[in-house]
């Protein structure tokens, strides 16, 4: 099992820019890609990105692509996801998760909201 930390969620007018840190601890050495899924307001929760943990290109969702990035920090054991061009409609929770090898999100942090104003 690996414990998740989301920080850096707030509040950032149109236009603006955020960047969430997930840090991973516990059985990190298992971890096999970790990914940023999002939930807002009476919706369902929505994929947004993800990157193996050792290598290789980043996966996107349509709606996110070339404004948000993932990227990964194996030495710190840290994934981020740097969001530009935030729009109201990016106000959700944002969650980090981690695949541990099964092909399914099994373990996630506890969210960091983000608020776009208009």
């Amino acid at each position: 099992q690996v414990h998740l930390v989301e920080s850096g969620g707030g509040l950032v007018q149109a236009g603006g820019s955020l960047r969430l840190s997930c840090a991973a601890s516990g059985g990190t050495f298992i971890i096999n890609a970790m990914g940023w899924i999002r939930q807002a307001p009476g919706k369902e929760r929505e994929f947004l990105a993800g990157i193996s943990w050792r290598g290789g290109s980043p996966s996107y969702v349509d709606s996110v692509k070339g404004r948000f990035t993932i990227s990964r920090d194996y030495a710190k054991n840290t994934v981020y996801l740097q969001m530009n061009s935030l729009k109201p409609e990016d106000t959700a929770v944002y969650y980090c998760a981690a695949d541990l090898g099964g092909g399914t999100w099994s373990d996630w942090g506890q969210g960091a909201q983000v608020t776009v104003s208009s």
